[in-house]
């Protein structure tokens, strides 16, 4: 009887120890998600997301992700970069980042669109580089914006995004001189720094709208969940024409 109530009394704490175990690893396992930053979105079409902790990035304000079944109104400014009929009947508004590999895929994607439907629709760029994770990325962007001074922006994306495993410092300019551009003038403006405000306002209005990753589009103020195929934005476009 002594026997059988030791046995008892030791399952008993040996039970409670299990499951405080489990229940301490249960805790570690959600703090050190959160000490992380890893989150229950596993959507592997936007692979790049903002890390608020860079100071360098846009920052504010910090809006809402934006509603794929709610359209938004968004803006095209006056030295936006448009490829395609400037009075097309559709809109799509891209947010990039030139390093992110999941843009790279994006923009295969926008040139196919504009290839199937060259007068129906005006593709819109805007930057949104990720410094913390891309290191090349701003200054690519500014790059672009100086090739765009002499009429090559497309020219000088479409070199870069091709060739996106080999971009760094010395290959920005790589491209430039492959474009045949002047290059005292492209050095001047790319040394002086006065394309990282037109950089910086993109992205700053990209958050405005939700966007938090790249690439973040917008067709007709829809939203475009990430780097999606030919079929699906052909699909929204089709839908938008239909109108």
């Amino acid at each position: 009887m002594i026997r059988s109530k030791s046995s008892f009394i030791l399952g008993l704490a040996s039970g409670v120890a299990v499951v405080s175990l489990i229940g301490f690893l249960v805790f570690l396992g959600i703090f050190m998600r959160k000490e992380l930053g890893i989150t229950g979105n596993t959507d592997g079409q936007v692979a790049e997301v903002v890390d608020n902790t860079n100071d360098d990035e846009p920052s504010d304000p910090a809006p809402a992700k934006p509603d794929s079944g709610k359209p938004v109104t968004v803006q095209v400014a006056k030295d936006d970069h448009i490829r395609g009929n400037k009075n097309a009947k559709i809109t799509i508004v891209e947010w990039s980042d030139i390093q992110c590999p999941f843009c790279t895929r994006f923009h295969d994607t926008m040139k196919q669109v504009m290839k199937t439907y060259p007068t129906q629709v005006r593709w819109v760029f805007k930057h949104f580089p990720l410094e913390s994770i891309h290191p090349y990325a701003q200054k690519a962007a500014e790059a672009s914006e100086c090739a765009g001074k002499q009429n090559k922006f497309w020219e000088y994306l479409d070199v870069a995004y091709a060739n996106q495993d080999k971009l760094n410092t010395d290959y920005i300019t790589t491209i430039a001189k492959d474009l045949k551009l002047d290059m005292g003038k492209f050095s001047a403006c790319l040394s002086s720094g006065e394309m990282a405000s037109k950089v910086k306002k993109d992205a700053e209005y990209g958050q405005t709208l939700g966007v938090q990753g790249t690439p973040g589009s917008f067709i007709n103020g829809i939203n475009i969940p990430g780097a999606v195929p030919f079929s699906q934005v052909d699909e929204m476009i089709k839908a938008e024409l239909a109108k």
